[in-house]
């Protein structure tokens, strides 16, 4: 009996040293495939979330070094135009043949250019005369260029039909520069009767540049370039223009990756793809381009996810190798590894994220997410901004867009800024294939303190976890961006000498009157200073100069602070405004022919100042800038048959 009761005992026990290495087995293959499956699903998760991630700070690298560049390049091409645009020079070119021998004038044109040097600290800043071929610099006549000097093909294009201004890097040749490679602004300076004088422009030191894109290299991963129209690197961190590098040769890319980049041609927005990587097997590069129009060259940021892939793959296999120990000790450890598991998982998470958020708090200054499809904030921080302005958590989106625009947008802003970010225009647009919006506008935080520029750039996108499309806004304070660009265009349409319009500029504002009110009657005056040349060959440049600021500062007086009054030749001037009738035209030019008939003193000499007047009327007279030009000019002429200092009305 006792030994029926051991046997029994020993198969009971048996079986359940059978049953708990079965529910063991059964809890292992359990969790290994539970730990296999959730290896898997992390690393596709993982690889996903990554490949955004290098999609988001690509964009946003190329947009940084986008504005950084127009930063960096928008002075030297208006100080270009400017030297171009400045009668003095202009003077000094018409000179020349006259003064080839005088070391004199060579003096001064080099001071000239000295002077530009040293006030905007340019490497470099030359002349070259169309007459003599001669190249001046800040150290006076460097060189005569020669047509079969391959190193001067540039000048000789640009000059036989180029564009007015153009970039280009080539390697300085000027004494003591050590050749170094430049990146010149080069701009065409056109005499009277339209013909090229010369021309002129200023370099500035290739590394500038290249410590630029090296920065954002470091700062980011991937490599950026500047290229031109055929796929030739011209500033990279390790080419120059000058080596002549051909990008997609170098990469292997191939013709259809060039097409694609080449031909794109996007103002504001960026063309972004996928390629697949030619030297590792599999692999695939993010390449982001952007056309410079202001350069004529394209911007491309190119990520390779080699170093990724290799990243994830490591931690693959550090999992698997953890699942082994998990296994080894499933019973005894199985909760703590499933929750240190998850802290690992949620760690990268997070580190992924903050990696991410770094990233793009250093380009923005505030970050906010909606749910557009839901109307309503996606996340606390937005939740918290909208609280911050008094309107409650849960008020919908498109309302608080309201409430922020009533508070902190300028009213002159206040519409556009609804209507490019209301739901209805972000879902259009999403819909459109545009997932990108950006609207520039003055707000201020609170009523006490002074509106300044902000730029919100949007990215929408559709998030699959809930469905509905969401909308990241980055908000940018531009202030001292902007107001830089607005000085420099005002700067860019003013005469030099007088402050008044150049001639490119008053003829864009008469013809933008014209357009908006193609049926009101105006009056368009030329005003020309009678025998201004006899000035200048008996009491010099100097002299002359102070004349016609005199009879700048006159014609001004006489007009409202809206009218549009510039300088449209070297005694030659021209006002736009409107005007009850004719006959009000006939005596606002009596009036200014009085006015501009005075004896001009200083230092001790003297001058009859006189002007002939020539006045069209618009619509009877023309309905466009040239026919209204034209027929005052005419008008013009008129006067001065009949012996100046005078007005004549067209037509009568």
């Amino acid at each position: 009996m006792h030994k029926t009761k051991a046997g029994a005992h020993r198969k009971g026990g048996q079986a359940k040293n059978t049953i708990l290495m079965r529910t063991n087995l059964l809890v292992c293959v359990v969790i290994i495939i539970g730990f296999l499956a959730t290896a898997v699903l992390s690393y596709q998760a993982n690889y996903s979330a990554s490949l955004q991630n290098i999609e988001q700070v690509s964009a946003l690298t190329s947009e940084g070094i986008y504005y950084r560049l127009m930063s960096i390049l928008t002075k030297p091409v208006n100080v270009s135009l400017t030297m171009a645009n400045d009668s003095l020079l202009k003077g000094y070119l018409e000179g020349e043949r006259a003064n080839l021998g005088d070391g004199a004038y060579v003096h001064t044109i080099q001071e000239y250019l000295d002077t530009y040097r040293r006030k905007y600290e340019y490497d470099s800043v030359f002349l070259v005369s169309a007459e003599s071929g001669r190249y001046y610099n800040f150290n006076g006549v460097d060189r005569v260029m020669e047509r079969d000097n391959p190193e001067n093909a540039w000048y000789y294009a640009m000059l036989e039909g180029g564009p007015d201004y153009s970039l280009n890097v080539d390697n300085d040749e000027v004494a003591n520069a050590d050749n170094e490679v430049t990146v010149f602004v080069n701009c065409k300076i056109y005499g009277d009767g339209g013909q090229v004088l010369g021309i002129v422009g200023v370099g500035l030191r290739i590394n500038y540049l290249q410590a630029l894109l090296k920065e954002y290299e470091d700062g980011f991963g991937g490599h950026a370039f500047l290229i031109d129209g055929t796929g030739h690197i011209e500033i990279s961190t390790s080419h120059t223009g000058y080596e002549q590098v051909d990008l997609f040769d170098e990469y292997g890319y191939g013709d259809a990756v060039r097409d694609k980049v080449c031909s794109w041609h996007g103002d504001t927005d960026a063309c972004s793809f996928w390629v697949e990587d030619a030297a590792v097997a599999g692999g695939k590069n993010y390449v982001v381009a952007r056309y410079v129009p202001e350069l004529s060259w394209h911007l491309v940021i190119e990520r390779d996810t080699a170093r990724m892939t290799r990243a994830l793959q490591r931690q693959l296999f550090q999992t698997m190798v953890i699942i082994a120990g998990i296994i080894v000790a499933i019973l005894i450890v199985i909760t703590y590894v499933i929750r240190g598991f998850n802290r690992q998982i949620t760690r990268l998470t997070e580190d992924r994220q903050e990696t991410f958020r770094h990233a793009t708090e250093q380009l923005y200054d505030n970050i906010y997410e909606l749910n557009i499809s839901h109307n309503c904030a996606a996340n606390p921080s937005t939740e918290r901004y909208f609280e911050s302005l008094g309107v409650p958590r849960t008020t919908p989106y498109d309302k608080a867009l309201h409430v922020i625009a009533e508070n902190q947008i300028k009213p002159a802003h206040r519409e556009g800024y609804i209507a490019t970010f209301t739901p209805e225009n972000v879902l259009q647009e999403f819909q459109k294939g545009n997932t990108h919006l950006r609207y520039e506008f003055m707000m201020r935080e609170s009523l006490e303190e002074a509106y300044f520029w902000m730029r919100i750039d949007a990215h929408i996108y559709y998030w699959p976890e809930d469905g509905s499309v969401h909308m990241f806004t980055y908000r940018k304070n531009i202030d001292a961006e902007k107001r830089l660009e607005l000085r420099m265009e005002a700067r860019a349409q003013s005469d030099e000498m007088t402050g008044l319009y150049t001639k490119t500029a008053t003829q864009q504002h008469i013809e933008q009157r014209l357009a908006e009110d193609g049926d009101g009657m105006f009056g368009f005056f030329i005003f020309d200073i009678d025998n201004f040349k006899q000035v200048n060959d008996r009491f010099g440049h100097a002299f002359g100069d102070e004349v016609i600021r005199m009879f700048a500062d006159t014609v001004r007086q006489h007009f409202r602070k809206g009218d549009v009054i510039g300088r449209i030749g070297g005694d030659e001037f021209a006002a736009f405004l409107p005007v009850p009738d004719a006959g009000w035209a006939a005596k606002k030019a009596e009036e200014l022919s009085r006015a501009l008939h005075v004896a001009y003193e200083s230092g001790g000499m003297r001058w009859e100042v006189s002007a002939s007047i020539g006045v069209a009327v618009a619509p009877r007279d023309g309905r466009d800038f040239d026919t209204l030009y034209r027929n005052a000019d005419a008008a013009l002429y008129c006067t001065k048959k009949r012996g100046k200092d005078g007005y004549t009305i067209f037509g009568n």
